[in-house]
């Protein structure tokens, strides 16, 4: 079977273990198949052209990718006839739908959930809504300069003018992200184009470095491995429960991990930006020649320089700068980092989608202030289900995702936010300790 060429208009049939097999490792390393509504693709050679990236994609070799696909796709029908040259085959008839080891209830459940919620039309954008949204983060980064210009360059003005750019950085990487998830435009290609522009324009960073590493992690939040976000474990800290009690077992420390919720303070959300993405992005543009997220970026801090330079010179613009990064930095890692770190991290376990994203993510409370001050990312378990949804309707798409929840046993964690930040504190101190009586008495 596995070698024969098909017959024409008849179909190679497949079972899920030798699809299993085909997941970039196994038995043959250099094979990706995966599955779609029943039918199997081989990617093995696509993932490199893909345009979401070929991390993403590969990360679902040998499983059933149905709905991360209907997830991330906004025109689904034309993705669809670039996928037919990779058709090679469908499940045999008495294999089920998706990996048998998956809850076939809970994942038929909430199939019915997304149709729900296209019927509802909760995927449609209000565009007001974002262009509003915009006009504030310029608002706010035209009246930084008004306040240098007017009031001079003495540090009460200086501080002032810096709090309200880390305020236009986090408010514009929240609109990015926006943009980026393909939520706010019908045509992918618009959302595309004026993600370069918040993106690279005002805030200076690659819309490519942003959708390599964004994806993935909605593909397979907190899985080790898979998910970038969590690429800081073992090199700076323990993370997970399974993940640090493995590293104690097996002697590793990179860290003093028993430690990590206090140097967390100064190597987490104060340097990330400032000392990490801030080099990291250029290199990312110029090692993968994107020439056009490069210009965009340059234009940032041509912009930025030129506009400030004059009142403050140059060691006062650079200072200016990075504590902007540095502002925008510890705003970034708080928010998001609340949903994610304190909830189950381990290696990739095939699980179905809908759990895949409640283990991995948990709410904050809504409110005008926080949705505001996290871009609506308090309520990350509606975004990780529905990922290409407008940020304002994730409030009415909540009380469905509970009730699934309460249906299926699952718990919808949702909490204050000053909970959610103590407890990537209280975590990290967990998983330090777990490491540190693994390491010792294991």
């Amino acid at each position: 079977m596995e070698g024969s060429e098909p017959v024409r208009g008849e179909m190679r049939r497949f079972t899920w273990e030798e699809i299993g097999q085909r997941n970039g490792r196994g038995p043959a390393p250099q094979e990706r198949w995966l599955v779609i509504d029943r039918k199997v693709y081989d990617i093995s050679h696509f993932c490199r052209r893909h345009p979401g990236g070929s991390r993403v994609i590969s990360h679902y070799a040998g499983q059933d990718a149905t709905d991360p696909f209907i997830a991330f796709h906004l025109d689904k029908a034309l993705v669809r006839k670039y996928m037919n040259p990779l058709l090679i085959g469908e499940l045999a008839p008495d294999q089920p739908s998706f990996e048998p080891s998956k809850n076939k209830k809970l994942v038929e459940d909430f199939r019915e959930l997304r149709a729900t919620v296209e019927r509802m039309g909760l995927l449609q954008p209000n565009h007001i809504f974002f262009i509003l949204y915009l006009c504030h983060i310029l608002m706010l980064d035209v009246a930084a300069w008004l306040i240098i210009w007017y009031f001079g360059a003495s540090l009460v003005p200086f501080l002032f003018s810096a709090v309200l750019l880390g305020t236009v950085q986090a408010q514009a990487g929240w609109l990015q992200h926006d943009f980026g998830h393909l939520s706010v435009f019908s045509k992918s290609r618009w959302n595309h184009w004026v993600h370069k522009f918040v993106i690279g324009h005002l805030k200076g960073a690659p819309a490519s470095w942003w959708n390599h590493l964004h994806f993935q992690h909605h593909a397979k939040p907190n899985c080790f491995r898979k998910d970038p976000d969590v690429n800081m474990h073992p090199l700076f800290f323990a993370l997970g429960k399974t993940l640090s009690v493995e590293l104690g077992v097996q002697k590793k420390k990179f860290m003093p991990y028993n430690h990590q919720h206090k140097y967390f303070f100064i190597i987490g959300p104060p340097a990330l930006v400032p000392l990490y993405f801030q080099w990291y992005i250029f290199y990312f543009a110029v090692q993968r020649k994107q020439w056009v997220d490069l210009a965009w970026m340059l234009s940032f801090y041509i912009r930025f320089y030129l506009t400030y330079l004059p009142f403050l010179g140059v060691k006062g613009t650079l200072g200016l700068h990075l504590l902007v990064r540095f502002i925008e930095s510890n705003w970034f890692v708080w928010v998001t980092q609340m949903n994610h770190i304190p909830m189950h991290i381990d290696y990739d376990k095939n699980v179905d989608w809908f759990s895949t994203q409640l283990q991995a993510t948990c709410n904050v409370h809504q409110s005008f202030f926080n949705d505001w001050f996290s871009g609506h990312l308090n309520f990350q378990i509606e975004h990780h289900l529905f990922p290409t949804m407008p940020r304002h309707n994730y409030w009415k798409v909540a009380p469905l995702v509970k009730s699934l929840c309460a249906k299926h046993g699952i718990e919808y964690q949702c909490k204050p936010l000053l909970t959610a930040f103590a407890d990537i504190v209280h975590s990290l101190k967990t998983s330090g300790e777990l490491w540190h009586d693994a390491y010792l008495h294991k």
